[in-house]
Parts: structure tokens; sequence; C-alpha cells
């Protein structure tokens, strides 16, 4: 069950990154001027960018006029001023011995392909992927390797209930991507979202799961509230106020109480395969220390949170394998009480 306390983790920390967008380099006056004239006239040094060139029809500024694929992009005047402009200041502040610093609340990554932050991007695939193999294998050993019902149903009492947290993680992490490639206010209410939805429907299976809740009444009694409170709060922020703080709150809130409830589960639980939880929660927690000592991309591509969603790839594999080994454990257990039942 260490998964949650895994995703809690990977979550929380996702909030806490985004938290503040004033940084030391967008705050620089060098770079503030530099922003200023490219604004102005389109050109960082000896590189121009035509799409500057647009005039609005109404008189309003250019960047409010730019054409949707290219805000979609973050190719626009706005985009490519702000991050040459990095790019040069960088330069001049490495030439005088100076450590890198963040510019809007993100280290000055190397683009790739026009992609913004490629090693977040690429792990986060790879995560994606990870996901997308173990919810798969689940189902093959669900409906092809272990007994069915005599309705061709499953005996495990969780098989719904895993197949959306699948379905939401890979959601979740799709967009993980899409917000690191492109950083603009849709990929990060999406972003945002989709991680809430999946932390949300975490604690709620941490709940029925770690209690053992089966009955269908007692689980609706559960996950109703709960399922009340994300919907809102993604209302919230999407529609009224993407309050950063209160999002951190929220984040730390359901993920603590997770890791509490995997904590109480694992330290009473006689399960077989307990071992991997516990090395789930060790190895996450040792990663959790990637973004407490946050440290600058290594030649440009590799940042502390980089490396954490690259530590998510292998947990994630051996999370799923635990998930597996449930199913088997359950279903063993339950073969063997109808049995003595039957005798």
């Amino acid at each position: 069950m260490a998964v949650h306390y895994l995703t809690a983790l990977s979550l929380v920390l996702s909030c806490l990154v985004s938290v503040s967008y004033a940084s030391l380099g967008d705050a620089d006056p060098n770079y503030r001027t530099c922003v200023a004239d490219c604004e102005r006239n389109g050109c960082v040094g000896q590189v121009c960018f035509p799409q500057c060139n647009s005039s609005s029809t109404d008189g309003g500024p250019w960047y409010t006029q730019e054409p949707l694929y290219l805000q979609w992009q973050k190719l626009g005047c706005q985009g490519d001023c702000r991050y040459h402009c990095m790019v040069n200041r960088e330069k001049e502040r490495e030439s005088l011995g100076h450590v890198p610093v963040k510019y809007h609340g993100k280290w000055p990554f190397k683009r790739v392909l026009g992609i913004q932050e490629p090693a977040s991007v690429a792990f986060s695939v790879l995560n994606l992927a990870m996901h997308f193999h173990g919810w798969l294998s689940f189902f093959i050993t669900l409906y092809y390797k272990l007994p069915l019902k005599q309705d061709k149903t499953a005996y495990y009492e969780y098989v719904g209930l895993w197949h959306m947290y699948g379905l939401l993680s890979m959601n979740s992490w799709f967009w993980s991507a899409v917000f690191h490639s492109r950083d603009v206010d849709l990929t990060e209410r999406l972003d945002y979202s989709s991680a809430i939805a999946v932390l949300g429907f975490s604690l709620i299976l941490a709940i029925l799961r770690t209690f053992d809740v089966r009955v269908e009444a007692a689980r609706v009694m559960v996950s109703a509230p709960i399922l009340a409170f994300v919907t809102t709060h993604i209302l919230y922020i999407n529609f009224y106020k993407l309050d950063y703080g209160w999002n951190m709150i929220v984040c730390v809130t359901m993920g603590v109480a997770q890791l509490l409830l995997w904590a109480r589960w694992a330290a009473v639980s006689r399960h077989p395969s307990s071992w991997k939880l516990w090395v789930v929660v060790i190895a996450g927690g040792l990663a959790m220390l990637l973004e407490i000592y946050d440290f600058p991309p290594f030649e440009g591509y590799f940042d502390a949170h980089s490396i954490w969603h690259a530590i998510t790839v292998p947990l994630t594999v051996l999370w799923w394998s635990f998930i597996r080994d449930d199913a088997e454990f359950r279903t063993s257990s339950l073969l063997k009480k109808s049995k003595t039942k039957a005798k």
C-alpha cells in the first residue's frame, strides 16, 4: 500500500515546488531590463523573433494578442524574450562566478525541441508507462491467472478501486509531462487538478484498504465526504482562485493522513509482501531529501525534482508488483475460507 505514501509525497512536493513564483532571477534589474527591451523591439542581442512583430487590432499589448497556438507552445514573444534573456543573464552570472538562480519559480533549464524541462518530461512519461504496464499486468493477473467466480468476476474485493486508481495515476502523469513541457496557465491548472484528484482518491483507497472496508454502504459513507471536498477544491482552484498556499495545505493534509494510515497498516499487517511496502516507504522518504535540498539543474537538464521523478519509476514497478501480490493473497485467503465453509 505504500504507493499511496509515494504518490502523496510526490504530489505534496509538486504543490510545494510551485508555491512561489517570485524568484531572485526575475527580480534581477538586468533581466527585467532585457525582457522590457525585448517586448518593445522583439530582439535579444542579435536574436530576433518574427512573432513579436504581430500587432494588436485594439491597441492592447502584443502579448495579449498572440494566437492561441503560440500561447500553447509557449514560443510567443513573452516566452522567447524571457528564455533568451535568462540564458544571456546566466552566462553573465557564470562568468562572474555566481551560482544559477530561479526565474519565475523555475531553474534555468535548457530547452530541447521547445520542451522547457526535458528531463522531468521524460521521467513523467516513464512513470506514465510504468503505471500503464502495472495496471495492465494487474488486469491480466486478475482475469487470466487467478480463479474467477462463476459469474466471471474476480474474488479480490478492491478490483474496481485499483482500476480507477490506475486510470487517475496515468492521467496525472500525463498532465505532469504536459505541464513540464509547457508551463502555461491551462497546463498548470490541469496538472494541479489531476494531482489533487489522484491524491484524494488515494486517501479514500487508503482508508478502505487499511481498515478492510468491504460493505458497499460503508464505502459510500467514507468516500462521499472526501469526494465532495476534492471536487469542491478542484472547482475552487480552477474557477475562483488558484491559491498556492491553500492548495499546499490541502496536499499536505491528505498526504500526511495517508502516511499515518499506511504506517499503521504496515505495523499491524502480516502481509507476505509487506517488505515491498517498506522498500517503497524508505526509498520514498530518502528521495524526499532531494526536494528539501533543492539544487540547480546539472548541465541545464537534471535538477532535484527531475531526479525525484526518476526515482519514482522503479518504485512504481515495485508498487504494482505489491498490488498483484495483494490480489493473489486475498484471493487465496477467500478461496480457503469458502472451501472450509463447504466442508
